[in-house]
């Protein structure tokens, strides 16, 4: 019984330690959820919802906010970043990071696919929307794009090997507010597509203004 016993926590423990990264993923929740998902070894995989995105108003004139988005619940200040792969189809086809206050307050940041080629594509939105994008020469299989809070801004940067990071977009976010904070795509033109995330990570920073006050304030 005891050899059973033993053989059975031996067994076990590998299966606990992968549900135990996996509840990572388990733990977080959908604004608009796709119709096929899955979770997998901690990664998330969607067919991305067809005609759906996040804008405001500028330029196009119209409001849409019915994207998928799989999101936790963050205050204060951390450094989020994920691994991001997908086969985009069609004009506007996007996959990346999103924070996001509410409807009228958030940034996503990450590949969008224009007239056939790659871009690194930021939109933020303060009651209106803009966008700026930086074309990538090459199609590539997977990018890792990274935003960090601190303060009243979001810096984003993009890599390709998890290595070396280049900052594509600084841009404010109300400071003092919990955010939501995800993974997110969207199809405004398109029929859908296969979108994947990996390694997603969110590391909490010690308080900008709480650690120069403990430090102009430390008796010792």
């Amino acid at each position: 019984m005891k050899s059973i016993k033993t053989f059975l926590a031996a067994s076990l423990f590998p299966l606990i330690t992968l549900q135990a990264s996996a509840q990572k993923l388990d733990k977080m929740l959908w604004f608009n959820e796709p119709t096929e998902w899955s979770i997998k070894d901690n990664s998330l995989s969607m067919f991305v919802t067809p005609k759906s995105d996040y804008w405001r108003i500028s330029h196009y004139g119209f409001t849409v906010d019915d994207a998928p988005f799989f999101y936790t619940l963050r205050g204060g200040e951390f450094e989020v970043k994920a691994k991001i792969s997908a086969n985009y189809q069609t004009r506007f086809d996007q996959a990346g990071i999103m924070l996001r206050i509410d409807q009228e307050n958030y940034i996503k940041a990450g590949i969008e696919f224009v007239d056939g080629k790659y871009n690194l594509s930021t939109v933020v939105t303060h009651k209106t929307s803009d966008w700026s994008i930086v074309p990538i020469d090459n199609e590539i299989p997977y990018i890792w794009i990274k935003a960090i809070r601190r303060l009243d801004a979001v810096e984003f940067f993009y890599s390709f090997d998890d290595k070396e990071y280049i900052m594509m977009r600084n841009a404010w976010l109300q400071d003092n507010h919990p955010v939501m904070v995800g993974l997110m795509a969207a199809s405004p033109d398109g029929n859908g597509f296969q979108a994947k995330f990996d390694y997603f990570t969110i590391k909490h920073l010690a308080d900008q203004r709480r650690t120069k006050w403990l430090k102009e304030n430390n008796s010792n």
